[in-house]
């Protein structure tokens, strides 16, 4: 006789990766950090900057995750000034340790939730944390009554 399969939260492996998360909201634009003023900026560099640090993504990154998207935004203001496919692909590169295109984001397993994912989440939640409503059959009281 066939033995039943575990319960799935019983399981040793769950197959998820580390890394997986649902993005929420960007990182509070009190924290988000300044580009170095020791240098003259190209305006594309400043507002790729600002979009990355309101991105769902910047709440996932660490402070040590700062030193890497400051030699991202160098290579950034390079491209802007200059273009050139060396400094592309090095861009191409770099930005895949960030989650900064839907391919990465696949790859890390992060998925961007809407406010309407996050609607219906909580409803299921409230939906099954509610009590189920009795029928009217299963009350003994009706028995006194007919």
């Amino acid at each position: 006789m066939p033995q039943r399969k575990k319960h799935p939260s019983a399981r040793a492996r769950a197959n998820r990766a580390a890394t997986s998360a649902a993005l929420g909201g960007a990182l509070p634009e009190a924290q988000r950090p300044e580009l170095p003023e020791a240098r003259d900026w190209h305006p594309a560099t400043v507002a790729w900057w600002e979009d990355i640090w309101a991105s769902p993504m910047s709440a996932e990154w660490h402070s040590s995750d700062l030193h890497g998207l400051l030699i991202l935004a160098v290579l950034m203001d390079k491209f802007w000034n200059e273009p050139t496919e060396k400094a592309a692909s090095e861009i191409r590169l770099q930005r895949q340790a960030f989650g900064l295109t839907p391919y990465d984001r696949r790859r890390l397993e992060w998925t961007i939730e809407t406010a309407a994912d996050a609607k219906e989440r909580g409803r299921a939640r409230r939906a099954k944390q509610a009590p189920p409503a009795p029928d009217e059959g299963d009350d003994p009281r009706l028995v006194l009554v007919g």
